[in-house]
């Protein structure tokens, strides 16, 4: 059972004010999403994947157009594992030659990808890891090594050219329906193949069932991860909790140990008990009794903000105890991540895998995933025209994501007012997701405004139709706003007294230098944090104009 607690000596609000008031440093060496090692700068390696690119734009993106009703459910119209199984057999079925441990789950694939392909690579193995989306480079998705760096543009495009043949092949054969996603998946695993990785933590894409990464079988399944199950793709899933629990739960081999992250409502966990008992899978949950989670405190480290943790966890014979872990990646449900890969880590070594307890917090506290909780650097956000301003970006998404967004500032800043900047993908929750942070507390100013979804426009939510989406939230939970209509560059000072400010503007870095001098109008001096969230795809485009 998870207890979180916080110590009475920790002064968050101290430590949340030393941030505002000093977050200074240069742009830091940090993991990507998949884990791997990465430093901001422009991506000359890209340039050398351009034929692999070009190919990819060829063919059918999800990402881009969304995910049609029904695609990943059992039915004619969703998405054919079959084609998936046929493409891989033409490329001599390369994810038989490595062992893998695979992750489906709403919220917290990344992170736990992220959390366990440092442990192992702190042990010592070759790990292969497999990710999506991406923030700045497609490269990011796919590590390799025990480095943990990301695949050069050289490596992608090399691979691709001795496998078009096939792929050509392969979209000639099934009429044109291999997607980006599966052509992508397959170019991955090959590489698994090709660096003979020891291990490959690979994300599922979509569900679980029918996604292009559920090829792996039994034999080649280390174990299997369901994080947690929420209300995301809906419609693409079934249009219910427990048709998403059944998709998620197709990850589940027979005799092949299942790991579950949650917490899940009783009548989910039931659903992936179930299948895990049809298909003789012991399931480990972070939930067992003798297991425990505490946040003790928030600390400042090497310049930058931690949350000090106790991690206890234990799995029939095996036992570990990590006190005083230091986690770069803040808030509740990213503790809950760490014991979740802690719980798959310990369950290899029931198997006999060689993991220690050192490389186990070696690997948890190295962790650290770009727009999860990230601020930008002084400097960083001078290149975008707000010197002075303390600026975090946060790709979530979802009601669930929202609530964790929002607890974790007010663990680290009770005090901070804060000025949010929100852009959105079509085939989102944007009512609950507003109401999240409605009820948060400590408002300025909202600016809905606009991205480009998975590199399209047809995903991309307008800000219009987000402030009406807003509106509703407001008036549903009875908290007033003052809607500002006017012009930009006319002050903001004219707002009704304790109402956030809620207004739009179609251009993102636009819109992050209203909310900043919104916020600058209304809190005279008190500590402020502007924060761009609703899509890991607007974060991308923060990231991407600090080096255009």
């Amino acid at each position: 059972m998870n207890v979180f607690k916080y110590h009475h000596h920790c002064r968050p609000q101290i430590l949340g004010s030393l941030l505002l008031n000093h977050f200074i440093g240069e742009c830091p060496s940090i993991s990507s999403r998949n884990g791997s090692k990465q430093c901001f700068a422009t991506h000359s390696e890209d340039q050398h994947m351009t034929e692999f690119m070009e190919y990819l734009d060829s063919l059918k993106n999800y990402e881009k157009l969304g995910v049609p009703r029904g695609a990943g459910t059992d039915s004619d119209d969703g998405f054919d594992l079959g084609r998936m199984r046929r493409l891989m057999e033409r490329l001599g079925n390369p994810q038989s030659k490595f062992k893998a441990i695979h992750i489906a789950g709403t919220k917290g694939k990344g992170s736990i990808a992220a959390f366990l392909s440092n442990i192992l690579r702190a042990e010592g193995y070759s790990v292969g890891c497999y990710t999506s989306p991406h923030i700045e480079t497609l490269r990011e998705r796919i590590s390799l090594g025990r480095s943990g760096e990301m695949v050069s543009g050289k490596a992608l495009n090399s691979l691709f050219k001795r496998n078009k043949e096939v792929f050509d092949q392969s979209v000639e054969l099934e009429h044109g329906r291999i997607s980006h996603f599966e052509v992508l998946t397959a170019m991955a695993f090959s590489l698994f193949a090709q660096e003979n990785v020891d291990v490959a933590v690979i994300e599922a894409g979509l569900g679980g069932a029918r996604d292009a990464t559920n090829i792996i079988c039994s034999s080649g399944l280390a174990a299997a991860v369901i994080t947690s199950i929420g209300e995301e793709h809906m419609a693409a899933l079934g249009g219910s909790l427990e048709s998403i629990a059944m998709a998620k739960a197709g990850i589940i081999k027979r005799g092949c140990p299942t790991i579950l992250g949650g917490s899940f409502l009783p009548r989910i966990e039931y659903i992936l008990r179930d299948k895990a008992l049809s298909m003789s899978s012991p399931v480990i949950a972070v939930s067992d009794p003798g297991n425990r989670s505490t946040i003790k405190g928030v600390n400042m480290l090497n310049g930058g903000l931690c949350q000090c943790c106790d991690i206890v966890i234990q799995i029939d014979n095996e036992f570990v105890e990590l006190l005083d872990v230091n986690l770069r990646m803040l808030g509740r449900h990213q503790l809950q991540n760490a014991a979740t890969a802690t719980c798959v880590i310990l369950t290899l070594r029931n198997l006999g895998w060689r993991i220690s307890d050192a490389s186990i917090r070696s690997g948890l506290e190295q962790t650290f995933l770009i727009g999860r909780s990230h601020f930008l650097a002084a400097k960083e956000a001078e290149v975008l025209g707000l010197p002075g301003a303390t600026i975090l970006l946060d790709g979530a998404h979802t009601k669930d994501s929202a609530k964790a967004l929002v607890d974790t500032i007010q663990m680290a800043f009770p005090e901070a007012r804060l000025a949010l900047v929100i852009a959105m993908a079509s085939d989102k929750n944007h009512v609950d997701f507003a109401r999240e942070f409605l009820q948060g507390g400590k408002l300025e100013c909202v600016v809905l405004t606009e991205a480009h979804i998975g590199g399209g426009k047809s995903r991309t939510t307008s800000a219009a139709f987000l402030r009406d989406c807003w509106i509703q939230a407001s008036i549903e939970l009875g908290i007033p706003i003052s809607l500002e209509t006017k012009d930009a560059e006319v002050s903001f000072t004219s707002k009704l007294e304790n109402r956030p400010v809620l207004t739009t503007e179609t251009s993102l870095l636009h819109a992050i230098k209203i909310a900043a001098e919104i916020l600058k109008q209304r809190t005279k001096g008190q500590q402020s944090l502007v924060v761009v969230s609703g899509s890991l795809h607007a974060v991308s485009m923060v990231l991407s104009s600090l080096h255009s």
